[in-house]
């Protein structure tokens, strides 16, 4: 994500993340005061309770989301505490990537805050704490994160190979197959780092961008936002700012599973139980992003950092220039792909054998 504060970063260009959580708040409220043994963790020996959100970017959405969580947890253990026990102290841990900018995360740290807060870079994709060291885990707008993209899908050998586009849209099933795969092997890896962390009995919350239940035939399956800027990145190339061989090795680590496919995946690592899981009766993009010019920095926002490694910085303006101008005279804002949804799935620790 696009660090610092600037018009152009993730934390000015973030509000459609704001509102998912905003549209999950009573949910993830409801499910700690129902599911989560507060009498137990009040009354263990560090007295300590523990958070982690993971890919926590550069706020605020993080702090919104660690406030409700916090003040939920809070409220139940006032009710639940004896004249013998103390409130526990909370404890945050802010985790991303390395290259995430902690700098403005932590400039940006909420004063009044009920917690205390660190920041813990490294891979979400891997364990990054003790074990059973964690109480509450949380993630939104995460997991369609790929730790790499498939090798086979930018090798001009393979039948995966994804010549001239970006993501898995086209025509060929290979393509899908491969980010497909990628995605379970790194919801695997996820999930089996999360169950060595949490405590037995501890929950994790998740936000997860999703697509509406399909075939699995990769035909049925667009991404207008998407195809737009490989459009762009094409044109560049045939005016000859690079070669288009740089386009046909240049693929998004993105995947967006269908509820079904999720679910499958939870219930196949077998780490977990499913607590609940229901679909955010939330809007699209078009709502938070109402012209072309916003919509494309909000694009800008999410991936300029990968495009920048592998195309270099000189592009970007003139990418987004023109991209916003095809975003304009296309029909993406006025009649956007309505596949795209949010998935949200409460998820509990089960005992570690």
């Amino acid at each position: 994500m696009n660090g610092g504060d600037g018009y152009q970063s993730y934390a000015k260009n973030s509000s459609f993340q704001k509102g998912a959580i905003e549209v999950a708040k009573e949910i993830i409220e409801e499910e700690i005061r129902n599911k989560l043994d507060t009498e137990k963790l009040s009354s263990s020996s560090t007295n300590i309770i523990c958070i982690a959100d993971f890919g926590c970017s550069t706020g605020p959405n993080t702090f919104h989301a660690m406030q409700i969580i916090v003040e939920t947890i809070k409220k139940k253990i006032e009710k639940q505490l004896s004249v013998s026990h103390q409130m526990p102290e909370f404890q945050v841990f802010f985790n991303d990537r390395i290259s995430n900018d902690f700098n403005t995360l932590f400039a940006s740290l909420p004063q009044d805050r009920q917690y205390h807060a660190a920041g813990v870079p490294g891979s979400f994709h891997d364990c990054q704490f003790p074990k059973a060291s964690l109480h509450f885990a949380y993630s939104s707008f995460t997991l369609h994160w790929l730790s790499e993209v498939p090798q086979e899908v930018a090798d001009p050998l393979s039948p995966a190979w994804n010549k001239g586009k970006i993501l898995y849209y086209g025509d060929k099933n290979e393509v899908f197959n491969a980010y497909a795969a990628q995605f379970a092997k790194d919801l695997d890896s996820f999930l089996k780092a999360r169950a060595q962390e949490l405590v037995f009995g501890g929950l994790m919350a998740l936000l997860v961008c999703s697509e509406s239940n399909h075939t699995k035939n990769i035909s049925t399956i667009t991404f207008p936002s998407f195809e737009l800027l490989g459009s762009c990145l094409m044109d560049l190339a045939k005016e000859g700012l690079f070669d288009t061989a740089k386009v046909d090795s240049f693929n998004i680590p993105m995947y967006f599973p269908t509820p079904n496919e999720l679910k499958a995946l939870i219930e196949k690592n077998q780490d977990f139980s499913i607590e609940r899981m229901e679909i955010l009766n939330y809007p699209p993009k078009r709502f938070t992003t109402p012209d072309s010019k916003s919509f494309a920095i909000f694009i800008r926002t999410l991936i300029e950092a990968l495009l920048q490694s592998h195309f270099g910085s000189s592009i970007m303006d003139e990418l987004f220039r023109r991209y916003e101008q095809k975003v304009e005279e296309s029909k993406l804002l006025s009649n956007p792909d309505e596949s795209s949804m949010m998935t949200f799935v409460l998820l509990k620790c089960k005992q570690m054998t």
